[in-house]
């Protein structure tokens, strides 16, 4: 009888911790790259954040997005491609705007000249809109084609998840390669590791398909990576600035 009694409490009360956390799932992907947009903008520097992270969540969640017309998961994760995409392109905007504000070589470079040199190193963000509009053509194209194949969508699947997981990669590369993580947003990498943590639980407990499941696990180390290197660098003495051992003769000048 109090089992009885205490439904008309549980039952609501489940339903709004069900709503809270398809909530945190559709919107706190982006919650981690405001304080980096912020820090970008006021200091009109962009150096600290690599843009492949961008590039690697766009071919992400629009291949996830692609992978939903063949097997439908649940709303949020779709929802949460959706958002993510649209926080990329804003990412990729401010980005823009502050390197070729800062730069002093004014040749412009654009996707329509297909050098692989400066791919994703454009002048303009159309640029990089026009590369995503591309992507998004062909490879929904050959969904379209391959729609009925239960091994291509299952596929499809797994590089979308897959892609998602080694978002981090770019940035713990460039870590590494400058031996430092100057201008990286240490807030957003907590941000990514707290929303990875839970994104995983999320997928574990509500039985999504295996892809998200492994793949989210393999996120979550990624950032635990990179919340090392910046533990480690920081510990490092910075370097002895250099001093010339003679004085510049005004023959040199």
């Amino acid at each position: 009888m109090e089992a009885l009694g205490m439904d008309w409490l549980l039952e609501p009360l489940h339903q709004l911790v069900s709503w809270g956390a398809a909530g945190a799932m559709v919107f706190g992907g982006v919650v981690p790259y405001i304080p980096q947009y912020r820090d970008i903008r006021r200091t009109q520097n962009a150096d600290g954040f690599s843009t492949y992270v961008c590039l690697v969540l766009l071919v992400a969640n629009i291949l996830r997005i692609l992978f939903w017309f063949g097997r439908q998961f649940e709303s949020p994760l779709l929802w949460q491609s959706i958002i993510m995409i649209l926080a990329m392109l804003l990412m990729l905007r401010v980005c823009t705007q502050v390197r070729v504000a800062n730069e002093l070589n004014l040749k412009r470079r654009s996707f329509a000249d297909f050098d692989p040199h400066h791919f994703w190193h454009w002048s303009s963000f159309s640029d990089y809109v026009q590369c995503m509009l591309a992507f998004s053509g062909v490879a929904g194209y050959i969904t379209y084609l391959c729609i009925d194949s239960a091994l291509f969508v299952e596929t499809l699947g797994f590089l979308a998840v897959f892609t998602e997981a080694m978002l981090g990669v770019p940035q713990l590369c460039r870590n590494h390669r400058h031996r430092s993580t100057e201008g990286m947003s240490i807030k957003m990498v907590l941000m990514w590791t707290s929303g990875d943590t839970f994104k995983t639980a999320y997928f574990l407990l509500n039985r999504v398909p295996l892809q998200f499941s492994v793949c989210g696990l393999l996120q979550v180390f990624v950032d635990l990576a990179i919340l090392l290197q910046a533990y480690t660098y920081a510990r490092r003495p910075p370097k002895p600035m250099p001093h010339p051992a003679h004085p510049v003769s005004a023959k040199a000048l």
